[in-house]
Parts: structure tokens; sequence; C-alpha cells
């Protein structure tokens, strides 16, 4: 079964940046749709970003122009590029395909406060 781990969260003030990564145990990115998703306190699990197989992007509008996704077939790692981060980011990041049809990681914790 394959297994998802996320990693570069933290504490960060209102303007800053935060770049996130997602590794899988098994060879898969290359072929699958890939997102990010997160989850606030208190509120449902939202989409954030998405990436195909072949490169193309797409974004929620609450992140649009800040927020940046990738993915590194090689390396088998889909990062988020968070800059201009905002309170209303704050919340667990999970990465997933885009319709959740994988185990979800622990997640990364990413805090927006000053």
């Amino acid at each position: 079964q394959v297994q998802l781990v996320e990693s570069g969260g933290g504490l960060v003030q209102p303007g800053g940046s935060l770049r996130l990564s997602c590794t899988a145990s098994r060879s898969i990115f290359s072929r699958i749709a890939m997102g990010w998703h997160r989850q606030a306190p208190g509120k449902q699990r939202e989409l954030v970003a998405t990436i195909t197989s072949g490169g193309s992007t797409n974004y929620a509008d609450s992140v649009k122009g800040r927020f940046t996704i990738s993915r590194d077939n090689a390396k088998n790692t889909v990062s988020l590029q968070m800059n201009s981060l905002k309170p209303e980011d704050t919340a667990v990041y999970y990465c997933n395909t885009v319709g959740a049809a994988l185990p979800w990681g622990q997640g990364t914790q990413v805090t927006v406060s000053s």
C-alpha cells in the first residue's frame, strides 16, 4: 500500500513563505494527478492545488497567485511553494490524489500568526 509523507510545515508570520514536500513510498506520481489538500480547525478538508501527470496546474481561488504546486517524478515528490501567507492559510496540509484515493498521510501543520 502506498504511504504518503508530508513535511515542511511550521510557524510563519503573515507575509512569509513555506515550502511543503510530499513523498510516496512507491513510484506513482508520474502516472496520476496529485493535489494538496488542507484542513483548518473546525472546517472540512479542501483541495487547494492540483497538478496533472503532464504538469498542468490548477488552484483554488483562495491561493491563486500565492501558491505553486510542482512535481519531480524522478524523486517521487510533489511540492507546494506557499508565499504571502495569511492567517487563514493556517491548516494541516496533506497531499493525495485529486480524488483522495490513497490513504491519508499524517499531514504537516502550517500556522500563520504574528
